[in-house]
């Protein structure tokens, strides 16, 4: 690129150690010596409570070595524009898609596929970033991040209909041959040639990227511009370029890992990787503190030998994701916060301070003001507001057919979920893609308090919902020590271990099981018939938005939206920002295992995908469609995406889930760039203008 950085009189600027700040080599445990110390650490529990025979521990070192690539690509992103990027994962799996198909379906050599592959990579990353990434460059970097959410799912679809391209109208193969036929075992472990090739692999891709950012002119800048933007560009920097670089390197590390990863362990074409794989390197690169190359590394490495060693040891795949997020959890417990950033253009500054400032630009509901709230049409136009939506909703059975009601329940059990996220996440400020995890408790403890002891439905839903306040308050308590989105891949992983282990029958034997009756409420009001379990869901979604509109009202709410805009200030006028975190945390978990307690007996079954990490994900979409910080958004977010699933289903059925990942990814992204306030903000403006009209009529200010 012939990136040049100019000196000044005192000479070159000081530009970092890629991954250390300067205050860190100052003082400190060294990088190196703190991998050895994780390293170590991973060992000694896998020798402890896994014990496996050395070649399964290779095997782990292997697959861990990959995913320290992806890894690498999310510090990398993190460095160049402070956010955590979700759609590392898919932003290489649609490449690597591409070059196993070029090698399976026409027969295209490995060599040729393979730099085809990651040609493909590249152009992608360039067009991220001159798309999605500057079109948000000024934006907080919270927007940016849930960006970055959408963004995986757009890429997500388009790895479902990849296939379709090269004429696979079935299942595409997962798996390609070796290109070498040389192979060798460790014990009863026998390693072909595709992991021979990712054995040689990783160490050329490390090794090269060591040299590409602490040898060459472009690996400068790029230290730099993650140091301190400002003063790069005035240093003569092309800091846009140099992150449109950062972005294509990110890509090309991710995709040449899944490949990799495909030939070794199979890689689903045609599906949604999911977060299985993104999981497993942003535990890596958190532990790393997204700084710490070396960390990562070695963090990477260990993960993938414990990995290895759970599966072999205990038989049971779903045993790791429980393993990953105590062990996730532990990390950050054990680090502290992250270290404090240097604030750069590209909203540097640590994650704590990043998500802080994001919080005052998400657009809150405005109250009307007192002035006009007396006014006799305003009080009407209010009750209108509210009063004529809610006839609809109660006469909606008599006008659609009883079919139809079963799709309309979900609605308003959705609507209950994205209530919860916005008090957790809109009001209270801490990001939760997990929350389905709590959902998911909800319906285990209901559909087993009524199915197994036989208690009333009013009952279960009350005990499921405690429980979930209760499992949200203990997870809320560490995370008053971990910082802004580092506690969003907290409960991610809480997701995948709630979703693999806690709501698995043959873990847990208490869980309900077959089909659940619809008990009569109080014993005497049958709710078996979809319209009257229909009347049910409205009734929990309307105590759902009363009491959270209380909240909001009360001191209560407001201490939330003042510690979530300035928790130090907020502390300044007496304030226990503790306590208000803590408050939000357990009324988001009543209400998000309330609705679990409803969706399992609307279901009538406890089923494992409906509360999977995807899902959480996808609930965090709605809300964000719908309006962050607004409560009429989350109904009209639920109505959207559940909208979406039957607008889905006039599709064939190899398109459905291109249809509904395009729809919340890029729908999201609209919203982000068109609507900040999501389409609960369109609400209250069309109520601001109508009140502005008002206000001139009178003759108020």
């Amino acid at each position: 690129m012939g990136t040049t950085i100019r000196t000044t009189a005192a000479g070159p600027a000081p530009v970092s150690v890629p991954g250390i700040s300067p205050g860190e080599r100052r003082s400190g445990v060294p990088p190196i010596v703190f991998g050895l110390a994780v390293l170590a650490v991973f060992v000694a529990g896998q020798r402890i409570l896994f014990p496996a025979p050395l070649g399964v521990l290779v095997q782990g070192v292997v697959l861990g070595g990959l995913t320290a690539l992806i890894a690498f690509g999310i510090a990398l992103v993190h460095r160049a524009d402070r956010i955590v990027n979700f759609a590392q994962g898919d932003l290489g799996g649609l490449p690597a898609s591409l070059a196993v198909l070029l090698i399976l379906v026409p027969g295209v050599p490995y060599l040729v596929a393979v730099p085809l592959g990651l040609l493909a990579a590249a152009a992608l990353g360039w067009l991220v970033h001159g798309i999605v990434i500057r079109r948000f460059a000024r934006a907080p970097r919270l927007i940016l991040t849930v960006a970055t959410i959408f963004l995986a799912q757009v890429l997500a679809a388009g790895e479902v209909v990849l296939p379709r391209a090269f004429g696979v109208s079935g299942v595409p193969p997962q798996a390609f041959p070796s290109p070498f036929r040389f192979s060798f075992s460790i014990g009863q472990v026998v390693f072909s040639g595709n992991e021979v090739v990712a054995m040689a692999a990783v160490p050329v891709v490390l090794v090269a990227l060591a040299a590409f950012l602490r040898r060459s002119a472009l690996g400068a800048a790029v230290r730099a511009s993650a140091e301190n933007a400002e003063r790069a560009a005035l240093l003569g920097v092309p800091v846009e370029r140099v992150r449109a670089t950062v972005w294509m390197l990110a890509t090309v590390l991710s995709t040449l890992s899944i490949f990799l990863r495909a030939g070794v362990v199979g890689l689903p074409v045609g599906r949604v990787l999911g977060p299985t794989i993104l999981l497993r390197a942003l535990a890596g690169a958190v532990i790393g503190r997204m700084e710490r190359l070396p960390v990562i590394l070695v963090a990477c490495l260990g993960l993938g030998m414990l990995e290895s060693a759970v599966i072999w040891h205990t038989g049971r795949a779903e045993l790791v994701p429980p393993v990953l997020f105590v062990v996730l959890l532990a990390a950050l417990l054990g680090q502290g916060a992250l270290r404090p950033g240097r604030r750069g253009a590209g909203g540097g500054g640590s994650d704590r301070d990043a998500v802080r400032s994001s919080w005052p630009a998400v657009r809150a509901v405005r109250p009307v003001p007192r002035a006009l709230a007396r006014l006799p049409e305003v009080r009407l136009g209010r009750a209108c507001a509210v009063g004529l939506p809610a006839a609809v909703l109660v006469a909606l059975p008599l006008m659609v057919p009883e079919s139809r009601l079963n799709l309309l329940a979900r609605v308003a059990i959705l609507a209950i979920v994205g209530v919860s996220l916005v008090v957790l996440t809109g009001w209270a400020g801490q990001v939760s893609l997990g929350q389905m995890a709590f959902v998911g408790i909800g319906a285990a403890v209901g559909g087993a308090a009524t199915s197994r002891l036989g208690w009333d439905l009013i009952l279960a839903l009350l005990v499921a919902g405690a429980t979930g306040a209760l499992a949200a308050t203990l997870i809320g308590i560490p995370a008053l020590r971990i910082p802004g989105l580092l506690f969003a891949v907290t409960t991610l992983a809480l997701a995948m271990a709630v979703s693999t282990w806690l709501l698995n029958p043959e873990f847990m034997g208490w869980l309900p099981h077959g089909r659940l009756a619809r008990p009569p409420l109080l014993g005497r009001i049958g709710i078996a018939s979809e319209t009257r379990y229909y009347y049910v869901a409205l009734a929990g979604l309307g105590l759902a938005l009363a009491a959270a509109r209380n909240l909001r009202r009360a001191r209560t709410g407001r201490v939330l939206i003042g510690t979530r805009d300035n928790e130090r200030a907020a502390a300044a006028f007496g304030v226990n920002p503790t306590r208000a975190k803590l408050t939000a945390f357990a009324v988001s978990g009543f209400l998000a295992a309330f609705a679990g307690a409803l969706s399992v007996h609307h279901q009538q079954g406890l089923l494992f995908t409906p509360y999977a990490p995807e899902e959480s994900l996808r609930v965090f979409a709605m809300v964000v469609i719908g309006g962050l910080g607004s409560l009429p958004g989350a109904v009209v977010g639920a109505a959207y995406v559940q909208g979406l699933d039957s607008f889905r289903g006039a599709f064939p059925e190899w398109l459905r889930p291109f249809v509904a990942l395009l729809g919340t990814g890029l729908g999201g992204l609209v919203v982000l760039t068109v609507l900040p306030g999501g389409l609960g903000g369109v609400l209250y403006g069309w109520r601001d203008r109508g009140l502005r009209a008002v206000a001139r009529r009178r003759g108020l200010t």
